[in-house]
């Protein structure tokens, strides 16, 4: 299903009936990526997925998709539903999306799980490297598309899980140039978020692997433990939904039953 926003055509889908989860998937993703998980979630809950601006079946809206304006796509699709309260998932971008969505609409979130994704902005090497690899994406963008995707997974479960990444790679492969760009610029000004997610007054959890090389492994699991934040470590790398699949479905269902249970004690 489809909606006009600001004159660029916003892809989603709705399955089954309850309480509203919203699931955004990452850069160079697009919300296939949680079919595992809608399969499971969508038995009691209705779950959102939509494609974030300039991916999937989402179109552009400039050269700069900042969190904002991807958060803004978001709340449309929301709003167009008439759907008030809902639970977060958010896949690395994704994450980045739901937590500047959660600042401008906090009293609308019940819970956010940042799934390999992480509440710090850029740093500058991060924002050198984004800037690098927008110069180069111009002329070889099969290659850049290639290389960066691979890094996102672990030598051993690129092999392991073959099948599964040559798929996700054909996916991020049919991103388009434009969507490439504004997505890694909109990353690149995106601004931290540590002290909004440290006093979250809705329920949070943070899922990380362990060979990870996008985000800070150390310093994230110091950070969730100062701050009381639910923390779960699996063995492989920034695709915890391929590379470590039944414990992503696990922990992600233990974290909306919580919320649901939680919830409840409040009523």
């Amino acid at each position: 299903m489809t909606i006009t926003h600001k004159n660029a055509s916003v892809w989603y889908t709705v399955s089954g009936k309850g309480s509203a989860i919203v699931l955004l998937h990452g850069f160079l993703e697009d919300s296939s990526m949680w079919n595992d998980l809608v399969a499971l979630l969508s038995k009691k809950n209705k779950v959102i997925c939509i494609d974030l601006l300039g991916h999937g079946k989402t179109e552009s809206l400039g050269y700069v998709h900042t969190m904002d304006d991807m958060a803004n796509a978001v709340y449309a699709v929301l709003k167009h539903l008439k759907l008030r309260k809902y639970t977060f998932i958010g896949h690395s971008m994704g994450g980045y999306v739901a937590l500047a969505f959660a600042k401008l609409h906090t009293k609308n979130i019940k819970g956010l799980c940042l799934l390999n994704s992480t509440y710090q902005a850029d740093d500058e090497d991060r924002k050198l490297l984004r800037t690098r690899a927008n110069k180069m994406i111009q002329s070889n963008f099969n290659n850049m598309v290639r290389m960066s995707f691979a890094n996102l997974f672990s030598a051993s479960s690129k092999e392991k899980h073959k099948q599964a990444f040559h798929a996700a790679l054909q996916i991020a492969l049919k991103t388009s140039l434009q969507g490439y760009m504004a997505g890694q610029e909109g990353m690149k000004l995106r601004e931290d978020s540590s002290v909004f997610f440290a006093n979250a007054p809705f329920k949070t959890c943070i899922v990380l692997g362990k060979k990870d090389t996008v985000i800070d492994i150390e310093s994230t699991i110091n950070f969730a433990k100062k701050h009381a934040i639910e923390t779960f470590v699996f063995s492989e790398g920034h695709m915890s939904h391929i590379e470590n699949k039944e414990q992503y479905l696990q922990q992600i269902m233990f974290f909306i039953e919580k919320i649901h249970h939680f919830v409840d004690t409040l009523e």
